[in-house]
């Protein structure tokens, strides 16, 4: 009975170590989107902006569990530089998430049923409604992509170093959407940096992130 308890006792430990490092590896405190200090944020929670355990937003749920920040309604100009993958006329429901705060039309504050917030995001994170001339999001990007366009790795086979995951390929840890980029192929939200400013994935050094997937 002792050794079983102290085999329990055990597999615990190490589950817990486990965890501890994906903690470690990817977390918000001291991010960009880490809240508590701020003063709209009253209640000092750190995941209520976006997200609740109860009475969640299910109109989103498959992209994001339980969200809770109100959504933009805002009408897109997307980039229209043509391309070989395709352009979607509005941002997947994956990007329109991060575009309830980054398009400057709703509110930081509107989060858990409120909406007469006033504090609306800084001017350098603010992109507006007209996307036009940002990174093309909501596009496809697969093999045929790739190789329609002659100027991308193959995102099927070509491997790229994430902080927290080994040599996924390019599908693995970059597309969103089934094939899609999105703002969250570039970005990890919940990431605390560990790839530099601005939430990235990878390292943009040398150009590493855009490198990742453009063979130029």
């Amino acid at each position: 009975m002792f050794r079983r308890k102290l085999a329990i006792v055990s597999s615990l430990g190490a589950v817990a170590l486990f965890l501890s490092g994906l903690a470690s590896a990817q977390t918000m405190n001291g991010s960009e989107h880490d809240f508590r200090a701020v003063g709209w944020n009253p209640g000092g929670e750190l995941c209520v902006v976006c997200h609740t355990p109860h009475n969640g937003d299910v109109s989103v749920a498959s992209e994001a569990p339980l969200w809770n920040h109100e959504l933009s309604t805002a009408t897109y100009v997307m980039y229209s530089r043509p391309l070989d993958g395709a352009i979607s006329g509005t941002p997947n429901a994956l990007s329109a998430l991060c575009l309830s705060c980054h398009d400057g039309t709703v509110a930081l504050d509107n989060f858990g049923g409120a909406t007469g917030g006033t504090n609306f995001i800084g001017a350098n994170a603010n992109f507006g409604f007209n996307l036009e001339d940002d990174h093309p999001i909501s596009v496809t990007y697969t093999t045929a992509t790739a190789s329609a366009d002659g100027a991308l790795f193959d995102p099927s086979t070509t491997t790229v170093t994430l902080p927290d995951a080994t040599t996924p390929t390019i599908d693995d840890g970059l597309l969103d959407g089934g094939g899609n980029v999105e703002c969250s192929s570039c970005h990890n939200v919940h990431n605390d940096n560990t790839s530099g400013n601005f939430l990235l994935k990878v390292d943009n050094a040398g150009s590493g992130l855009c490198r990742s997937c453009h063979t130029k």
